[in-house]
């Protein structure tokens, strides 16, 4: 069993309902209109591959993704299990599971500096200090012998050198900005004494401990009910405007990107195959595979229509068919007649409009055309 700092490698109004079906849209102000949007990147990743060894052969999990998290700024990482989200943050933290991963190119820009050119000794002085992560469950990330003070006490001892009483009132006043009731009693507590919610929050004071410009937040909410989720993203939504946080969002919930995101970064098979603000994203998606995910969300508005299904799998990691990677289940490539050009050539990210990338070859035609149940089955085969 690992202490908390070596598992991590430390030492020291607008709610309308998008026409297709989408989540109200809350939160901060849409970035082509927000000023802050033109402020240099904190972090930016730039053509990031890692790929992994396994016995089926060679697995590209991350293959090629760019995205930017400005300063303020909440970019959601979107997709369906599979895609290459937490390996993403884990690359950019250099924590992929070693000797079988590695980072095979890119780059990964902290304030101008290449993270992937670091020392190990220099990275461990970025993780937590400036850059932190949520892990998806706390109970695993949460050490289960330790109590809660002592890991939250722990990277601020490492980072700012507390010691004494001076390290004690920090984990108290951490609790105390979490919200955590009664501070001085959940500090002596230990992980499995607490809630779902409790664990997750105590995780948040962890990784807010060293008031980090960059968090990482991977499905934070997923292990919480419907209520406690709401007030947990209110929670950070809160801390994110004291500290002027950037927060990359990893998350399969578009109801969380309608509230927590500025832009939305969709992944699919290790790509990334749109980019987009939130409100866009929502309205006109650019990509077959976004619009079909949004077409799969339930609405209020229309609460007995039949949702959409995406037949089928993501492609293992191991097989990416050739060309674009989605057209074995795209509604489009079956409503164009199957088009050699989706067969054979993989699209790249190309601008549609302001702050938005999609790569597909018929991008123009998704907002023309519209997927139906029937198509949506007929594109892997299946009769309606």
């Amino acid at each position: 069993m690992t202490r908390p700092s070596e598992a991590a490698g430390d030492p020291a109004p607008l709610n309308a309902q998008a026409r297709t079906g989408a989540p109200r849209i809350d939160g901060p102000p849409d970035p082509d209109t927000d000023p802050s949007a033109q402020e240099p990147p904190v972090l930016r990743v730039e053509d990031l591959r890692t790929h992994i060894q396994t016995k089926a052969g060679l697995a590209r999990a991350v293959d090629g993704v760019d995205f930017e998290l400005r300063r303020g700024e909440t970019v959601g990482l979107v997709g369906e299990s599979g895609s290459g989200k937490s390996m993403t943050a884990l690359s950019i933290l250099r924590l992929h599971p070693q000797p079988a991963a590695r980072i095979v190119s890119g780059r990964v820009e902290f304030n101008g500096t290449d993270l992937l050119s670091l020392s190990e000794r220099e990275m461990r002085r970025v993780r937590g200090r400036h850059i932190a992560l949520i892990l998806q469950d706390p109970m695993t990330a949460l050490n289960p012998v330790y109590s809660v003070g002592d890991q939250i006490a722990e990277p601020v001892r490492l980072h700012q050198r507390l010691r004494g009483l001076s390290l004690v009132e920090r984990t108290l006043e951490l609790l105390r900005l979490l919200r955590i009731a009664d501070p001085e009693a959940r500090r002596r507590a230990y992980p499995h004494q607490l809630s779902g919610g409790m664990r997750q929050r105590v995780v948040g004071a962890i990784a807010l401990s060293c008031a980090p410009e960059v968090l990482i937040a991977d499905e934070p909410t997923t292990a919480l009910d419907a209520t406690v989720q709401a007030a947990y993203l209110e929670l950070l939504k809160d801390l994110q405007r004291k500290m002027h946080l950037a927060i990359l969002f990893i998350t399969h919930d578009f109801g969380v990107v309608g509230r927590m995101c500025d832009r939305v970064v969709v992944m699919y098979a290790g790509r990334v195959v749109e980019t987009a603000t939130r409100a866009r994203l929502f309205q006109h998606p650019g990509h077959p595979y976004t619009h079909a995910l949004l077409r799969s969300v339930p609405t209020v508005a229309a609460p007995t229509q039949r949702l959409l299904t995406i037949e089928g799998q993501p492609p293992p990691v191991t097989e990416f068919p050739p060309g674009c990677r989605f057209h074995p289940r795209c509604w489009l490539y079956e409503r164009l007649g199957r088009p050699e050009l989706c067969r054979t050539d993989l699209p790249l990210l190309q601008a549609t409009g302001p702050n938005a990338q999609v790569a597909c070859h018929f991008a123009a035609e998704v907002g023309r055309h519209r997927p139906d149940m029937g198509e949506a089955h007929d594109a892997v085969g299946v009769p309606a």
